[in-house]
């Protein structure tokens, strides 16, 4: 029987199979952010262990990075924790990316765009969106803390061999649906549980058509099914995205590489444990309604009715409604926004400002909109600013803000005040994430941009 690449990948790290217990994964590379990892390098100082591989650890602080302005972090605890990171890389002699450095950014968009991930690669993070880098035909997985310290002193972690699932997206995505759509859609089908357990694969003509900033986009919202894991076997898309950056191999040790790449992929007698096959025509702009990525529809349909919600589910979707003050059978399409936000380790890459920028380009942002537009690195930032996107956003009453997880998540000055309506390219939507009380809608963006132009929700289509 074949292989599956998540197997292949798998197999070759294997340093021992506990008996009765978990698999000793050897990791090739971990990134540190400043949230998950003081504990993890207490846990070292401890025991007086030093850092086995530090050459093999990336570290950077992106969480509570301001966008406004990177001089000084106002909120206490936030600076202790980037002063802590940078403290701890000097200690133990890791690379640190430090904040308002040219290097910096969010840990998911810079290790890509630098080939710090690479395919084949296993890739470990204290953070649940570190599945982004399984774009690059990579295993990536999200770690707690006491697992980062574990990788930290031995560069492997014991983890237990998930279940593998494949989800094949056939066909060609009609005009204004984009690879954030897709896995708005995906979550939709199989709910925010449906691949608990599982590492996914995606495939099918639609994913092999994608830009390396949609695959990107697609396999950061892995998590968000329950997923411990979402990859895509690497092809000339990938290998023309790595080729020549910051930490690709170069010159003979790039052709052995790639050659070695070229091996990676599911077998054709491979059998996974699932297997789902969606139609990319039936993919449509999307937008959530609820308090979970999983809780959406395509932006010209109407929230659910009561009828269609089965009666164990009723009250958790009463709640959700309430909280994000909709009703059922409601059509968001033309609901006034408050916020709008551009960015995250989601969709803070050069491809977002370029989607964004082709809708506002010669209108203006609406006065009732407040809009943050915020890159993923600083490298994306320069890319808009040598591609002149930075005038066009200007021209449109738009600012271009300072890389940073910005609005993502309520850890630094970009919070959405209670009761407003944000319209996000983020990836929650939970209750509070955008800040205490804040309402949030996931979307494209496409349609985030078009949204900022009219102030209300609106199909960019239009």
């Amino acid at each position: 029987m074949g292989k599956t690449l998540f197997d292949k990948i798998w197999d070759a790290h294997v340093v021992q199979n506990v008996e009765d217990g978990p698999t000793q994964l050897y990791i090739d590379r971990l990134y540190a952010h400043e949230v998950t990892s003081p504990q993890a390098f207490d846990t070292l100082r401890d025991k007086n262990i030093k850092v086995f591989r530090p050459d093999h650890v990336v570290a950077m602080p992106d969480h509570n990075t301001p966008s406004d302005q990177q001089e000084v972090i106002h909120d206490p605890v936030g600076r202790k924790q980037v002063e802590t990171l940078k403290a701890n890389c000097e200690e133990f002699g890791i690379k640190h990316f430090a904040m308002g450095t040219k290097d910096n950014g969010i840990i998911h968009v810079v290790g890509p765009e630098k080939a710090l991930s690479l395919p084949g690669m296993t890739i470990v993070c204290g953070d649940s969106h570190t599945s982004t880098h399984g774009a690059v035909g990579a295993i990536a997985m999200g770690i707690g803390t006491s697992e980062v310290a574990q990788v930290l002193a031995s560069q492997c972690i014991l983890q237990s061999k998930p279940k593998t699932m494949r989800i094949n997206i056939e066909g060609t995505l009609p005009k204004g649906t984009t690879a954030k759509d897709v896995a708005l859609y995906i979550m939709a089908q199989m709910t925010t549980s449906g691949a608990t357990g599982y590492a996914v694969e995606y495939a099918g003509a639609a994913v092999r058509n994608m830009s390396m900033e949609g695959r990107l986009t697609l396999s950061n919202l892995s998590i968000e099914m329950g997923s411990r894991a979402g990859l895509i076997a690497p092809d000339e898309t990938t290998f023309a995205y790595l080729k020549g950056r910051e930490y690709a191999p170069k010159g003979e040790a790039w052709d052995k590489a790639v050659a070695e790449w070229r091996k990676l992929y599911s077998d054709a007698d491979a059998v996974f444990d699932k297997e789902v096959t969606y139609r990319a025509e039936d993919i449509a702009p999307r937008i959530t309604y609820g308090t979970n990525p999983g809780a959406g529809i395509a932006i010209d349909e109407c929230i659910p009715t009561l009828e269609k919600i089965p009666e164990a589910d009723r009250a958790q979707f009463l709640s959700m409604l309430e909280y994000m003050q909709f009703e059922p059978g409601q059509k968001l399409e033309g609901v006034p926004v408050d916020y709008c936000f551009l960015g995250a380790c989601t969709n803070g890459r050069i491809e977002d400002f370029r989607a964004f920028a082709s809708v506002v380009k010669g209108k203006k942002k609406a006065d009732n909109v407040v809009a943050w537009l915020v890159p993923g690195s600083w490298l994306v930032r320069q890319q808009i600013i040598d591609e002149g996107i930075d005038k066009i956003l200007e021209e449109a009453g738009f600012e271009l803000r300072l890389p940073s997880c910005s609005s993502c998540l309520a850890m630094n000055p970009d919070k959405v005040p209670a009761g407003k309506l944000s319209i996000s390219t983020s990836n929650r939507n939970f209750v509070g994430r955008q800040g205490p009380g804040a309402r949030t809608i996931l979307a494209s963006p496409l349609v985030v941009a078009a949204s900022a132009i009219t102030g209300v929700v609106t199909d960019p289509r239009k």
